[in-house]
């Protein structure tokens, strides 16, 4: 069995234009002479590798805390691609996921420098999907993500921004990748871990 750690590290990681980085605070310090060490940090919900509620989106949307917990952790399929992704490559994505292993077509991993189209986003939207991961911090173009948001989000897709595929192979992995419990928000942080339970 092998773990990847296919999470960004917190305070040095990628940020959304616009959204404020995390940051770090020593609270108590035993090298200043203190009992024990404390730290306090804060972060965007969307630093970094993290989940996208449909609340961020939505305005009736379910948040972090209202989500079930079946889309963040099962059998998963990670798919390489790059450049832009269209409906006819999202279709085969998931036909070549279903092909390897039906229950792993539930949670795609988008491997590779990729921008989901709005005609791909439908794709995902009217499949089984439950959770579709990419290794940008938005899922659809930098410049304009709202509508694949809306059409991902619409269709209670979670999605998982900001993963680091780098050192995995296009395959079949479980995949762990839990939010924290976070009442009403928008989204989370999440340590995700992939893991290979075969002999490749």
């Amino acid at each position: 069995m092998k773990i990847y750690d296919i999470s960004q590290r917190v305070f040095n990681c990628e940020v959304y234009p616009g959204d404020p980085a995390p940051e770090k605070k020593v609270l108590k310090s035993m090298q200043n002479g203190e009992v024990y060490n404390l730290t306090a940090f804060s972060m965007c919900a969307h630093n970094g590798t993290h989940i996208d509620a449909p609340f961020h989106f939505i305005r009736d949307g379910k948040t972090v805390d209202e989500l079930c917990l079946e889309a963040f952790v099962g059998t998963a399929y990670v798919a390489e691609h790059h450049g832009v992704i269209t409906y006819n490559d999202a279709t085969e994505i998931i036909e070549k996921a279903k092909e390897q292993n039906p229950e792993a077509a539930k949670r795609i991993l988008l491997k590779g420098d990729v921008e989901v189209s709005l005609e791909a986003a439908k794709a995902f939207a009217a499949s089984e999907v439950l959770l579709l991961g990419n290794e940008s911090q938005a899922i659809g173009p930098q410049t304009a993500p709202m509508a694949v948001h809306l059409t991902l989000l619409g269709a209670n897709v979670i999605l998982l921004e900001g993963i680091r595929l780098s050192e995995v192979s296009e395959g079949v992995y479980f995949l762990n990748a839990a939010p924290l419990n976070l009442s009403g928000a928008d989204g989370s942080p999440c340590r995700a871990l992939l893991i290979d339970t075969t002999e490749r």
